[in-house]
């Protein structure tokens, strides 16, 4: 069974920081691409940042660019999502997701991911 567990989040002040986690099991995504959404209450799930099975390649949203930054360990079979400069706007659930096949590379479409954790919350407060 595959499993994605996030943990990490909490409520934190604006301008803080705080750092996702994200373990998979029941499947080795090691040699797929891996990602982070967040949904808002009252709003769509949408795209945060995604990252290639070999880490080398990244994308992120516009709205989070330069102060967020996602990584992975294969080895330990883990996604990170470290946010800094956090702001009011970021209060979301926090979910990673992880396609079926292969090719999906950094996609920002949430339709190309199949695997979903079950969230963490994050409350930034201004």
């Amino acid at each position: 069974q595959v499993q994605l567990v996030e943990s990490g989040g909490g409520l934190v002040q604006a301008g803080g920081s705080l750092r996702l986690s994200c373990a998979t099991s029941g499947r080795t995504f090691s040699t797929y691409a891996l990602g982070w959404f967040r949904q808002a209450p009252g709003k769509e799930r949408e795209f945060v940042a995604a990252i290639s099975w070999i880490g080398g390649n990244t994308h992120y949203a516009e709205s989070v660019k330069g102060r967020f930054t996602i990584s992975r360990d294969n080895a330990d079979n883990a996604l990170y999502l470290q946010m800094n400069s956090l702001k009011p706007e970021d209060t979301a659930v926090y979910y990673c997701a992880g396609p079926r096949r292969r090719g999906v590379h950094t996609s920002s479409n949430p339709s190309d991911y199949d695997y979903w954790g079950q969230g963490t919350q994050v409350t930034v407060s201004s």
